[in-house]
């Protein structure tokens, strides 16, 4: 039963990929999807329970889960690099989801999908106290923090037509994030 439910998700995530190239996400139908995925909408709404969950499963899925084993290992260099080549390779996906606004935008729930990776990492890693000297450093706060820095990282790369390499992406977030703000100003 588990493979067919995989299936089933697999199916849905296609049809939806398929319909976002042609028709804007706002107007993309559950019957569209189901349609296109050959299962019925009852079937869908146990697997979903809109398309913005099934966008946020397609970012999991195929962008997400892939890096965990690499982060796992400590290969965060890796790991940032497949997350921008695996966006690269839906790029004409991914620049029509990112026009995605207002509730339920493609930020958001880009933002809470790298937010719950992080959160997954950091707890293994953590005894999940505040930081003694400074409470407000938790888990929860850093995992926000970082979350947030990738995924304007992420956007600003869509946004801007994907002209960057992936390489050279990763290049710049892990040199943003490696470096105090001081000192990228004295770079400058």
């Amino acid at each position: 039963m588990a493979d067919g439910r995989k299936d089933i998700n697999r199916a849905l995530a296609d049809s939806l990929k398929e319909l976002a190239q042609k028709t804007a996400f706002e107007k993309i139908t559950i019957r569209q999807i189901t349609d296109g995925a050959g299962v019925t909408r009852i079937t869908f709404y146990h697997h979903f329970h809109d398309k913005y969950d099934l966008l946020g499963y397609i970012l999991r899925k195929e962008i997400l889960e892939p890096v965990g084993i690499l982060l796992k290992n400590d290969m965060y260099k890796e790991a940032l690099t497949l997350i921008f080549i695996n966006l690269k390779k839906d790029s004409a996906f991914y620049q029509r989801v990112v026009k995605i606004e207002g509730q339920n935008s493609f930020e958001e729930i880009s933002e809470e999908c790298i937010y719950e990776l992080l959160m997954e990492l950091f707890t293994e890693r953590s005894s999940n106290k505040p930081h003694s000297r400074h409470p407000l450093l938790t888990i929860d706060s850093l995992a926000r923090y970082y979350a947030r820095s990738m995924n304007y990282v992420v956007m600003y790369w869509i946004r801007t037509g994907m002209t960057v390499s992936p390489e050279e992406v990763a290049q710049i977030y892990e040199f943003l994030v490696n470096r105090s703000l001081w000192d990228i100003l004295k770079e400058l």
